[in-house]
């Protein structure tokens, strides 16, 4: 039995000293919601909180899929690295950035200078995105959504080469009979957000999953804990959101969760027992939704 658990849409506070030079860009936009809305909305509490709740269920493995950050300052960086630690070890703990991570030109690159530890694939895999890291029978596959973009959007990205090299994992992990667990910040569906927060390129993403399948594809983005699918060439591949890790529960999105999975190998394919856990007015974790799932569907 291998555990694995998903958080995404961190969104870590409180913002670090802020020069107005630093501002002058569509960074400022970032910080004024910050003020207004999110540092009332996210809470240090909650982090404390999914922080021991996470280490309370023992995982194997922790799949975070983006937006640690707001506003791609350099000290959110540090504070994020050093949230990602309290985690797990580096090889128990993998990262894709999000939109907010990659803010505005060259904080993706950042980001991922910043988090390699995390965004790095093993040893004899190739480089770049996505990345691979096998954990017995399960394989991580990391891809990024991550661009920047201009006021007011906040689009993701899925490029060609992506594909090529995502397309050549899948096949290569299905083969070795491995559990493909994907991870993307954006949501690959057609119709999952809202125009200006869509995944450009998603048509790319599916087209690989419909030729060579996926167990999982886990994502973040809507801060919604939704559960839709993709086609497979087995059959349906469930695409799974969560809300932000750090909402508090008394705001107009849901509270905050995060998601786990027992999986199992089974002859042939795999048995998943996904949970949904979010936190209380009284700040516990618990379960609030649980499926089990089969693949390939028999």
């Amino acid at each position: 039995m291998f555990r694995l658990i998903h958080i995404s849409d961190l969104h870590l506070g409180p913002l670090p000293a802020t020069r107005i030079r630093d501002l002058a860009s569509k960074r400022i936009l970032g910080y004024v919601n910050w003020r207004r809305n999110r540092s009332r909305a996210f809470g240090d509490d909650i982090e404390a909180a999914l922080i021991a709740a996470i280490a309370a269920e023992r995982p194997d493995h922790v799949a975070v899929t983006g937006d640690l950050v707001n506003i791609a300052l350099a000290g959110e960086y540090v504070t994020a690295r050093a949230f990602l630690g309290l985690l797990g070890p580096d090889d128990a703990v993998s990262a894709v950035p999000g939109n907010h991570d990659a803010y505005v030109p060259g904080a993706a690159r950042r980001a991922r200078e910043a988090w390699a530890a995390y965004m790095t694939a093993d040893a004899g895999e190739a480089g770049g995105w996505p990345y691979v890291r096998r954990r017995g029978d399960v394989a991580i596959v990391g891809a990024s959504s991550a661009v920047a973009t201009g006021p007011f959007m906040a689009t993701g990205s899925f490029s060609e080469e992506q594909e090529e090299r995502l397309s050549a994992a899948l096949d290569t992990l299905g083969r070795a009979g491995l559990c493909r667990v994907v991870l993307i910040h954006h949501p690959p569906v057609k119709g999952a957000t809202a125009w200006h927060k869509r995944l450009s390129g998603a048509s790319r993403f599916r087209k690989a999953i419909a030729r060579h399948g996926a167990e999982l594809i886990l994502h973040g983005h809507t801060h919604q804990p939704t559960r839709l699918s993709v086609a497979g060439p087995k059959g349906d591949v469930p695409v799974i959101g969560v809300s932000a890790a750090t909402q508090r529960p008394d705001g107009s999105h849901p509270a905050a969760g995060f998601n786990l999975f027992d999986i199992e190998k089974i002859d042939p394919g795999f048995r998943i027992r996904h949970r949904l856990m979010q936190v209380t007015p009284g700040g516990a974790f618990e379960e609030t939704r649980a499926e089990e799932i089969i693949s390939p569907v028999p």
